[in-house]
């Protein structure tokens, strides 16, 4: 899973509620807001006055690791 700036909140959040500390972290606490269901990262970011790179960077990092495939043991 790639995460883009294009994406809704809302979508990346039902792909994976873990994702949300990270929302957090960042600065974007009104996850539950009617805008999150509209507005895309991009969008949150400009208004919320974040770096989107850095945003992406953290959420890509999570779904990837969530993403490996476990070991067989």
């Amino acid at each position: 899973m790639n995460i883009q700036k294009d994406m809704i909140i809302s979508d990346v959040l039902e792909l994976d509620k873990g994702a949300v500390p990270i929302f957090f972290k960042n600065g974007l606490h009104c996850l539950g807001c009617s805008m999150a269901s509209g507005e895309t990262i991009e969008e949150a970011c400009m208004v919320h006055g974040l770096n989107v790179d850095n945003l992406l960077f953290e959420l890509n990092s999570y779904f990837e690791v969530k993403d490996l495939p476990t070991a067989n043991v």
